[in-house]
């Protein structure tokens, strides 16, 4: 019998994971992560997706310092982010936010730090790189339901790569190439579990909304 997880069951059990060990990823299973990103689909099937896995300790406590660096500005004073939510408790979002904070200062240490990249045929503005963000997330949610199959923690953040000069600078990315979203990956220290999501009677409507 196999012991691969069905769908549905990875999906509805995808919990974001962001306190993982520092313990290293076999090779093989970061490819398999990239490979089921690179299976999404994509815009005119142009497949302009690109992924850069950082394992090089100095290159990862660069971008730990960036990503810290917009942590900290998102949960300050004059952030916007909001304090509380109906659907979540304030217990619940404490935990979120202590997490968060926890990855701000262990991300260096995180073994693996995907980078979910678009590469254009030329340098973009802000409304090009906008329009090319429909291609590369089918991809990531590709690569956190992967890891969810194989064992692995894995959330997506954008935080880390708001100063994006910096972080081309660090990667070394061409001027023609755009980073959407880091996938910090490893092994968890706590249990996965299911997601918890509002009930599909308040997120749907048939036909037309009233």
């Amino acid at each position: 019998m196999s012991d691969e997880m069905g769908i549905f069951e990875v999906m509805y059990n995808c919990r974001a994971m962001r306190k993982l060990n520092p313990d290293a990823v076999p090779e093989e299973l970061l490819l398999k992560l990239v490979d089921a990103g690179n299976q999404a689909a994509s815009g005119s099937n142009l497949q302009m997706a690109r992924w850069m896995i950082v394992r090089d300790p100095q290159v990862r406590t660069e971008l730990a310092a960036l990503n810290k660096a917009s942590v900290m500005n998102y949960i300050g004073p004059d952030s916007s982010r909001p304090g509380s939510v109906p659907h979540q408790s304030d217990a619940k979002r404490k935990r979120m936010l202590d997490a968060v904070l926890w990855q701000a200062e262990h991300l260096q240490a995180i073994p693996a730090l995907s980078s979910a990249c678009m590469l254009f045929p030329a340098e973009v503005d802000d409304k090009g790189r906008l329009h090319g963000a429909g291609s590369i997330w089918p991809g990531v949610q590709n690569v956190l339901l992967a890891a969810r199959a194989l064992g692995l923690g894995a959330t997506p953040t954008t935080l880390g790569l708001l100063d994006r000069k910096s972080v081309k600078k660090v990667l070394n990315m061409p001027a023609n190439m755009e980073a959407y979203c880091l996938i910090p990956v490893g092994w968890p220290t706590g249990r996965f579990g299911p997601v918890t999501r509002l009930p599909i009677e308040d997120v749907m409507r048939f036909d037309r909304w009233s």
